[in-house]
């Protein structure tokens, strides 16, 4: 944590006696508008150390009713434990009186800081620890250094044990991996039961699941399963789950022989005693509910890294959730004619994470109401087993607290909620009938709101991880039908992102009316790619709001993702409502579209107040918007002039060769791709020769020890070792591995390429080892064609940077002049594979369209090349289509 760096001379502390000296000037005293001043310096603080300041705090106290402090200082990841009070006094006040009244009135003495504008009172550990005169800034100093210095013996602890877990707990996971692979080989009796549960696993969650991933899910279980049991006090939850009984039935059979549940988390034990006397601080059921779900959070980014990479780990914040969930209900009364509460209104969350949306919806539901609702009319789907057990436990406790009797939750299942879609599907957990039942009940349902956090991850980065989020045949053939082929971009990769999968399954499971609402990457509102995906949404809603909130760290790197954006993550955010009206059965609606965006430099903070102050889509603002032809919805800075210039380039001219379709080039690629530039690229060609030799050598062992399993049919990903150091994969590698293909290297692979702008370097130029070579080879096949060729080079569509153009000749990486954006390469010729056949890239039809433009019939090729370069620099031109330069 870090320490309060605070001096009299700081411009905080200025401020405060500033406002200190206008509010008496103006004859102000009262307390509510004298406490404001010492507010924004307590806020200053807070922010400083890493912790939050909340004002109007309520504290909660085992058998006594609840006190409310002027505000309370909470650390920032659970934002639940007290780590001080504040309370505010005027200066009419008789400060030693007041704080006997508000002890009398049950205020805990741990650390509370007692404030009028002259005096300040410090108590720590029960005893009045200091006396302040705040009319000297050295002693406002010093007494704020002592109360924000503070931490409870109890919190301190709790920060130990689970950094200290967050950073063994892979090293634990290992070691219980491995220890349950051996028994796998000697123990039958637990052999029986892991292929069981495995082939469950793949049957519900994913036919492609690797073994590594079920034992994960075994190791999870042995791990977490002590802190649910004691801090919730549910050990009947670990016997009665339907998905805990499965667990449990294969870890009783682990333990048959020699292993000792008990005996191998020993280790753990200060770990898990300081959690649990972490969570004893804690009097109310949702303050626990925060608690677990930190604890949730940091075990997954300590132990399942790679799934929480594909997954999106990330606890929705509860402003959006009571902002989401309070917009349903809004929607549901002003166009419905009914409520969340009403029958048959059916309700699914189908990436329920923690269960926070569900438990928020039987918050507003009225105890009389609730029981039909949970047992019928309430739905939610996880894929993972912790936040399956924690969602499990959240939502069970809030109906017995509503409703005052204990009925485990048959809305629940743990499943793959994009599974569930596809039209061939076996049995769910075939052999845990209560979750095939409880899936079959859920598809049957007539679901007419869905309100959910969908998964934000693109895919991997990295081939070596092995980490690839699955293909769906259903919903990848929907966005393809769709949002795919209405769109006019040549790269549509965005669309596989996992948040538009929800989207359009969202929009296809809601049938003819009823209302989605997600908060998800903000991409789609502007994304060239999802040109196709607003024209789908346009036409198959009749209303549909946007909120944006920013906080897109790549687009705007001088902003912080924990600092700026809602999630702490480096996309943008939005909240989307989209509304199918009943009664319109419509083939093709026509929403109206509304949309809203916060101030870029909002921090999280202020955006969450603003999503408390509005409460609903009904407190915004919103301006309505009018798409274009080319279904752009964020059109205001973009210049019509620019559609009547002649495009350098097209897809269509490119399929057709530039005969039908008018542009500059007939053809273009982007450059090259290698996805192992550490292997085959560099500087000198004795040292890439050398690296590359050894990369040929390490994958034809390969290739030799893969033929060696093709018995035993073992996948390729579980296969290969994850060391990028030995062998960098890409698909396509992984692809030649399966087939037995082995590489020789060869010397006369070896070119010269422009790595970055007047950096060359020389690249292994092979059909394999370069992950993608794109048109390159027509552009340069060889090194006359470096000579007499040359090449625009420009930033792809969608840039994140500025937009920028260089003359090459010669091979070019992708890359060129920003490693966040990726570059299209214009050249003036193209060539046959063996280079001895040339043809003009700029076609004829576009030098007879100069030529009488210009009355000159002398213009030629090479001046319609060197003319473009030229407008695509001149500084008038890229400041006045700076927007269209990024999405055209």
């Amino acid at each position: 944590m870090s320490v309060l760096s605070l001096k009299p001379t700081h411009k905080a502390v200025a401020a405060y006696y500033a406002s200190l000296a206008q509010f008496e000037k103006l004859g102000i005293t009262h307390e509510s508008a004298v406490r404001s001043a010492f507010q924004t310096l307590l806020d200053h603080c807070a922010r400083q150390v890493g912790r939050v300041l909340v004002p109007e705090y309520r504290v909660k106290r085992k058998g006594g009713k609840q006190v409310i402090a002027d505000g309370a200082i909470l650390d920032q990841y659970t934002k639940v434990f007290n780590l001080g009070l504040w309370e505010a006094k005027d200066t009419a006040d008789d400060l030693e009186k007041e704080i006997k009244a508000k002890f009398a009135a049950g205020y805990p003495r741990e650390n509370i800081l007692f404030q009028a504008p002259h005096r300040a009172v410090l108590y720590q550990g029960g005893e009045r620890f200091h006396d302040a005169d705040l009319t000297k800034p050295a002693q406002l100093v010093e007494v704020l250094g002592h109360f924000f210095s503070y931490r409870p013996p109890v919190f301190d602890e709790w920060e130990k044990a689970v950094d200290e877990f967050k950073a063994r707990v892979p090293e634990l996971g290992a070691n219980l991996a491995k220890l349950i692979r051996a028994e796998r080989h000697t123990n039958a009796k637990y052999k029986a039961a892991f292929t069981d549960f495995l082939a469950l696993c793949r049957a519900s969650l994913n036919p492609n699941l690797a073994e590594d991933a079920v034992e994960e899910m075994i190791v999870q279980h042995l791990l977490t399963e002590r802190i649910f049991r004691k801090v919730f006090d549910v050990g009947e939850f670990m016997r009665r789950n339907v998905i805990a009984v499965e667990i449990e039935k294969v870890i009783t059979a682990l333990t048959s022989r020699s292993f000792d549940r008990d005996r191998f988390t020993k280790n753990l034990e200060h770990f898990y005693v300081a959690i649990e006397r972490a969570a004893e601080t804690l009097n109310d059921f949702s303050e626990k509910q925060k608690f677990l779900n930190t604890v949730y959070e940091r075990f997954f980014q300590g132990f399942c890294v790679k799934v929480a990479d594909t997954h999106g780990i990330v606890y929705t914040p509860q402003s959006p959730v009571d902002f989401m969930v309070a917009s349903v209900e809004h929607v549901l009364r002003e166009h419905f004619d009914t409520g969340l509460a009403e029958k048959n209104v059916h309700i699914l969350d189908p990436f329920t994470g923690t269960g926070n949306f569900i438990v928020n919806l039987m918050e507003r539901i009225p105890a009389s109401a609730l029981p039909h609702k949970y047992a019928h009319e309430l739905f939610c789907n996880e894929v993972m087993l912790l936040p399956y057990y924690v969602a499990s436990m959240n939502i069970e406790h809030k109906y017995w607290e509503k409703v005052g009797t204990y009925e485990p939750f048959e809305g629940i299942c743990l499943v793959d909620t994009f599974e569930t879609a596809e039209k061939e599907q076996g049995e769910l957990f075939s052999m845990t009938e209560e979750n095939t039942a409880r899936v079959k009940r859920q598809r049957a349902a007539p679901i007419k709101v869905i309100v959910a956090n969908p998964p934000y991850n693109a895919g991997q980065i990295n081939e070596n991880d092995n980490n690839k989020n699955r293909k769906y045949p259903e919903i990848d053939r929907r966005v393809k039908v769709t949002y795919s082929d209405a769109s006019k971009a040549t790269l549509r990769n965005s669309l596989s992102d996992p948040y538009i999968k929800a989207i359009r399954w969202a929009s296809d499971r809601i049938g003819d009316c009823g209302v989605v609402c997600y908060i998800t990457n903000n991409g789609f509102v502007e994304g060239i790619a999802c040109d196709g995906m607003r024209q789908h949404l346009a036409k198959e809603f009749d209303l549909v709001y946007i909120l944006d909130l920013g906080g897109n760290v790549r687009k705007n790197p001088k902003l912080s993702g924990t600092t700026h954006n809602v999630f702490g993550i480096q996309v943008g955010v939005c909240i989307s409502v989209f509304i199918r009206l009943p009664g319109n059965k419509a083939v093709k609606r026509n929403a109206k579209i509304y949309y809203h965006a916060t101030p870029t430099d909002w921090r999280r903070e202020e955006k969450c107040e603003y999503l408390d102050k509005c409460e609903s889509i009904a407190g915004v603002e919103w301006r309505e918007l009018t798409p274009n032809p080319k279904h752009d919805w964020l059109t205001g800075d973009n210049d019509p002039a620019f559609a009547a210039y002649l495009p350098i380039g097209g897809k269509e001219a490119k399929a057709s060769g530039g005969s039908s379709f008018a542009t500059v080039f007939r053809s273009y690629c982007r450059g090259f791709s290698t996805g192992r530039d550490e292997w085959i690229v560099g500087f000198g060609e004795d040292d890439l020769t050398a690296k590359t030799t050894r990369l040929v050598e390490n994958y034809n062992t390969e290739v030799t020890r893969y033929a060696k399993t093709v018995g035993k049919k073992k996948k390729t990903d579980d296969f290969v070792a994850s060391d990028s150091s030995f062998v960098k994969w890409t698909d396509r590698l992984k692809e030649s591995l399966e087939k037995g293909e082995e590489l020789t290297f060869n010397p006369k692979l070896i070119r010269r390429c422009l790595y970055r702008p007047f950096t060359p370097k020389f690249v292994y130029f092979d059909d394999l080892l370069v992950h993608r070579r794109y048109l390159q080879t027509e552009f340069f096949p060889d090194a006359k064609a470096e000579k007499d060729n040359i090449a625009i080079s420009l930033t792809d569509i969608g840039g994140r940077s500025h937009f920028s153009a260089l003359a090459v000749k010669g091979l070019t990486e992708l890359h060129l002049c920003a490693t966040v954006d990726t570059f299209q390469c214009f050249p003036l010729y193209t060539y046959s594979a063996d280079g001895k056949a040339r043809r003009d890239n700029i076609p004829r039809s576009t030098l007879d369209r100069f030529a009488i433009h210009y009355d000159d019939d002398a213009i030629t090729r090479a001046d319609i090349f060197h003319y473009v370069y030229a407008v695509l620099h001149h500084p008038e031109y890229r400041a006045r289509y700076a927007e269209n330069l990024k999405r055209e």
